[in-house]
Formats: structure tokens, sequence, C-alpha cells
């Protein structure tokens, strides 16, 4: 089997449309199984806030900047009541499922028993740990649901332009090279 990581941003929870859109858009995207990996967005940046008020560090603030994408898997759940919230990677033949949402936490707590973790520091938000998640997943694509267009192909100049975080270049390094990657401006 392979998976098609779907990481849905956190700058499209403030949408009204978002659950409407999302349904529409996954029955119509070719694909078996798919991971939705939930972005920050509002929580995430609480946490960023908190850190720079009481200095949490970088350790504090990445396990509760994870644990915030938990939480708004439970959020997405409400919205994608069809698919189920997971902390591992599912067997395809054992599961009636097709759509799984991420539990972070766990999955991310798991995976820093694997070999090169990524480093716990604000440059690396859910943009990289998506890549984290479709490499360890062997995806045949990761696709990055955004409120922002992107149609280049040179992941430097989307970090520089702010599209995607600070560490996505080098997460791509990690991945396997047949890994299609692309934005789709999901407002658009």
């Amino acid at each position: 089997m392979k998976w098609t990581i779907v990481k849905v941003g956190g700058s499209l929870y403030d949408w009204p449309k978002l659950g409407e859109r999302l349904r529409a858009w996954l029955t119509q995207l070719d694909a078996k199984s798919v991971l939705i990996v939930p972005g920050g967005g509002a929580t995430a940046e609480a946490i960023r806030s908190l850190d720079s008020i009481h200095l949490l560090g970088d350790e504090a603030s990445h396990w509760l900047a994870i644990q915030a994408m938990s939480l708004n898997a439970r959020f997405l759940h409400r919205l994608l009541p069809n698919g189920e919230i997971v902390s591992v990677l599912p067997d395809a033949q054992a599961s009636r499922h097709r759509l799984f949402l991420l539990d972070a936490f766990p999955f991310f707590n798991a995976d820093e028993k694997r070999p090169n973790p990524f480093p716990h520091h604000w440059r690396v938000t859910s943009d990289s740990l998506a890549v984290r998640v479709a490499a360890h997943a062997q995806a045949s694509e990761l696709i990055l649901l955004k409120s922002s267009n992107w149609s280049g192909h040179d992941w430097t100049q989307a970090a520089q332009a702010g599209i995607v975080d600070d560490y996505f270049v080098e997460a791509l390094k990690q991945a396997p090279a047949s890994l299609r990657t692309r934005i789709v401006n999901f407002r658009a």
C-alpha cells in the first residue's frame, strides 16, 4: 500500500468551509489510504507565545506544540468523522478505513527512538513533521494544504518566503527521493 500524507495547515482552521471542502476534496483524491497530519495552528501559536513570555525553552515548547497537533487531530476528526485517529501507521489490509488522522504526540514520542530524530526547536513545525511522517510511511505523496499559493519547485525559496518552515529542506533530504511533495492553496 502506498500512503498519501495530507498535512492540513493550521491557517485553515478558522475557515467555516473547511469541513465541507475537505470532505469533498478527499473523495476526489485518487489515493487508497490517506493519513491526515494536523497542523499546529492557533494552538501551537499559543505555545509559541507562552514560550516567549515564560521562556519555556525549545524542548518543552516542542512537546507542547506536538500535543497541540494531537488536540487538532481531534478537532479535524469532528469535521471528518469517517476517519480514524491513529498513533501508529495501521496495516491497510486489516483496516476498514481509508482515512486516518495522526495523533501526533504518541507518534513522535515513539519516533524519538528511530534514527535521526528531528531537532526540537521552532524551526521545525508541522510542515517538516509531515515530511517525517511521509518518510516513515514510505508515502508516495505529501500534500500540504495551506492558505497560500506556491507553484515553484524550489523548497529553499518556499522556506525563505515563509510558505514552509525553515527546516523543511533538511527534512526532505531525509525522505525518499521518490516522495512527491506539493502545496495546495485550499482556500482558492
